[in-house]
């Protein structure tokens, strides 16, 4: 996996992500030689199309007190 240093990584971080975007190779970013973070390729799992898919699963129920009744709503004061 490539390497570069945080400055530099710092002055082209557009690039960088476009790059990793396109190759689906990783880079791991160094702080005088040392490795403080790793730029990865989003997996399949997290994929932007799968964040929000419960969203469409949800039901809203206008009346919000009659699936429980009226009495289950006075215990709760």
């Amino acid at each position: 996996m490539e390497t570069m240093g945080i400055s530099q990584f710092k002055a082209h971080a557009l690039k960088v992500l476009d790059r990793v975007t396109k190759t689906r190779e990783g880079i791991v970013i160094t702080r005088r030689g040392e490795p403080v973070a790793q730029v990865l390729p989003i997996s399949g799992s997290d994929a932007p199309g799968k964040m929000g898919s419960l969203a469409d699963t949800l039901v809203f129920e206008k009346d919000i007190v009659s699936p429980l009744g009226n009495e289950m709503w006075e215990c709760g004061r």
